[in-house]
């Protein structure tokens, strides 16, 4: 009867914990990062029975907690959120620079002072005209000047941003190592453990969508990250965390470091946030390279020209614009509309003949195209990231899904495990029951 009872009292023991597993699993269904938890419930054999072949059981007993994982689900979906961290964060900066060249409206107001010098052209001894072309010119040169600034205001942003994303990943990998840590002391099998390990792969997914990390466990399940693939520079090893900076040039060339330990190596992440930074920091600078290269064209273009030609005074021509440092920040230096050199060198007010010069400026520097030019190349590289952020955004999603299939609470079967570990537990106590029962009847009858 003795046996009976401890039989019985194992398995309660047992399917108690397999229900508060189970109902573990159940609260906690909805959270993210959360795993499935399981109680493994294996047979005791008195010892010495299976070599004898004499094997009695003696009840049940739970070999720990077991935490359902899938080493390469979780990778997939970190290599998924990496890439299309990187392919949004590019988008955003694409967007950046196409408001910056939209929304100054530059390639209209260049067209409109073009079209104002052909106004002149019809009329060169008017004033009207002239004050017209002179409002058209100064037009250009805030347009320009606004279009560098708003160029200049999205490259400060950016680096605002990849500075609260180093600072994010500092954190993350700090985090990380503390939950190391924690790894190295807890108990295998027990809840504790899971816990941590839920942790550590949540981290891990945020850090993967800051950078491209490589990670590989030990047999306490403390991870060690590398940063920028397998052969990236250590980020993370054991309770030790590095730290990441951000650097970048004039020219918009990105640099990231990795400090480790006392040791400072270069590293260029592939994806996540990091490399969509440095991606669209190199494209606002050449973009911003590019209008300032269209505003000297412009303006060494339109001064060559006035120099070309008398004013309305009969004097030569004096220079309409002054290019700024950056040259974007071009000004508007005549302030006069007659000192517009219309009239070819000596022949008098009425002449137009120095005006051809800024149609033949037109065809030849292409200022207009070079921005639709520069603006349709940035819609087009923005429409392309669109694309494959959706295709990448479903390709996360499904790998997600994978993984909630492998390692994920699913309702319906824990409700009926539930069910079978409760109909178990009460058939424990009910061996315990008939075992006090029938050692009653036996004192009774002694």
């Amino acid at each position: 009867m003795s046996d009976m009872l401890s039989i019985g009292a194992s398995s309660l023991r047992a399917y108690q914990t397999a229900l508060t597993t189970t109902s573990e699993n159940i609260a906690n269904a909805g959270q993210a990062g959360y795993s499935r938890r399981t109680a493994p419930v294996r047979e005791v054999v008195a010892p010495g029975g299976l070599a004898t072949g004499n094997a009695q059981g003696m009840g049940v007993v739970v070999n720990g907690i077991a935490r359902a994982t899938d080493i390469y689900k979780t990778a997939a979906v970190r290599t998924a959120t990496a890439e299309l961290a990187r392919t949004e964060t590019g988008a955003t900066w694409l967007e950046r620079i196409e408001g910056s060249l939209s929304g100054n409206q530059l390639g209209e107001r260049l067209t409109a002072f073009f079209n104002a010098a052909k106004k002149v052209a019809a009329d060169p001894a008017s004033s009207a005209p002239r004050a017209t072309m002179l409002e058209a010119a100064s037009s250009v040169a805030a347009s320009f000047a606004a279009t560098g600034a708003a160029l200049d205001g999205a490259m400060a942003d950016l680096d605002a941003s990849a500075g609260a994303a180093a600072t994010q990943l500092n954190g993350l990998a700090s985090a990380l190592g503390k939950v190391n840590a924690g790894l190295g002391r807890s108990a295998p099998g027990t809840s504790g453990q899971a816990a941590l390990l839920d942790q550590r792969d949540k981290l891990l997914e945020e850090m993967s969508a800051i950078a491209d990390v490589s990670v590989t466990t030990d047999d306490f399940g403390k991870a060690t990250v590398r940063v920028g693939g397998v052969a990236g520079p250590v980020l993370v090893e054991g309770e030790n965390a590095g730290a990441v900076t951000y650097a970048r040039s004039d020219a918009g060339l990105v640099a990231y470091a990795v400090h480790f330990q006392g040791q400072s190596s270069a590293v260029s992440p592939s994806g996540g946030t990091l490399a969509g930074l440095a991606e669209g920091a190199q494209r606002i600078a050449d973009a911003h390279a590019e209008i300032n290269r269209l505003a000297t064209d412009f303006a060494n273009g339109v001064n060559a020209v006035q120099a070309a030609g008398d004013d309305l005074d009969g004097n030569p021509g004096a220079p309409m614009f002054a290019i700024g440092d950056p040259a974007s920040q071009l000004s508007l230096v005549l302030d006069d509309p007659r000192g517009i050199a219309a009239a070819g060198r000596g022949a008098g007010v009425r002449d137009n003949g120095n005006l051809a010069g800024f149609e033949t400026l037109r065809s030849t520097a292409r200022s207009e195209d070079g921005v639709a030019s520069l603006t349709t190349a940035n819609a087009a590289a923005l429409s392309a990231r669109t694309a494959v952020a959706e295709a990448q955004t479903a390709m996360r999603d499904s790998a997600i899904a994978e993984r909630s299939a492998a390692v994920g609470v699913n309702i319906d079967e824990e409700a009926v495990d539930l069910i079978r570990f409760q109909q178990a537990y009460q058939a424990s106590t009910r061996v315990i029951q008939v075992a006090r029962e029938t050692l009653q009847s036996i004192l009774d009858i002694r």
